[in-house]
């Protein structure tokens, strides 16, 4: 089970300051939701994790490692926007990522070792619900559908870390909970460190076994731009109890970040 520290961590882009002191230590197998103002550098601390995003000050490190220099596929990823493949199957789609591991050059499977990554595909397939659209192409499904074919294609490698921005945040709200459930599923029958995040409290709340808030505490008004956001609440989830049992004055800030 992978865990993760963070140390310490800034990032500037020349004289704005978007992230500043972030310090975590995530134990193995959590789900972390994120909340926040728009453009408070939840998504670029995510793209951090994925090394999109290089740290200006500070450390990442996995399982007492530093964050590997370059995205991998031990660290897997869910955008808002459906990250799928027009002109393939939904099989094809989900076999992709495993054929271009096998054979980088052809990116294509022969014999036995394609019948081997066509079982593995099926089987994440109706892991996420879509054995009956296995040959359609993603024009023909509908979002919640595609953004269930997004998730078929990252969970099939297998990554120690999920990171997921924004992943339900298109989708109508009856849609949206069937998701919930389908990603809870999915994460309670693996060992995956997910980093989640939402605009939504209630689904931080719903999903997340820790919520991370983040917002300024310092504010310069002739320089916006001179501090950063950090993590002004970290609190630990049962969702079980949900919202009930967190402090009044914590969940009005967290409201205000909505």
């Amino acid at each position: 089970m992978t865990a993760v520290e963070v140390s310490n961590l800034w990032k500037e882009y020349d004289d704005h300051v978007v992230l500043e002191r972030i310090n975590l230590a995530i134990a193995g197998r959590a789900f972390c939701a994120i909340v926040g103002a728009s453009g408070c550098g939840k998504t670029t601390f995510l793209r951090m994790l994925l090394s999109e995003e290089v740290p200006t000050r500070g450390e990442i490190l996995v399982d007492g490692e530093p964050l590997p220099g370059e995205p991998g596929p031990e660290r897997g990823v869910v955008f808002q926007r459906y990250s799928v493949y027009p002109h393939l199957t939904v099989l094809k789609n989900v076999m992709l990522g495993l054929e271009l591991d096998e054979s980088p050059l052809l990116g294509r499977l022969f014999g036995a070792a394609r019948r081997r990554v066509v079982e593995q595909a099926e089987q994440a397939i109706e892991a996420v619900g879509l054995s009956n659209a296995r040959d359609k192409y993603p024009m023909a499904l509908s979002g919640g559908m595609q953004q269930r074919l997004a998730l078929a294609q990252t969970l099939i490698k297998k990554p120690k870390i999920l990171l997921l921005d924004e992943p339900f945040g298109a989708l109508d709200p009856g849609i949206r909970k069937d998701m919930h459930a389908l990603l809870l599923r999915l994460w309670e029958h693996t060992e995956t460190t997910v980093f989640m995040v939402t605009h939504d409290l209630s689904e931080g709340f719903a999903l997340g076994t820790r919520l991370l808030v983040f917002d300024k505490v310092r504010h310069d008004p002739t320089n916006p731009d001179a501090y950063g956001a950090t993590i002004t609440y970290d609190i630990s989830l049962d969702r079980k109890s949900g919202m009930a049992a967190v402090p009044g004055e914590i969940k009005r800030e967290m409201e205000r970040t909505k």
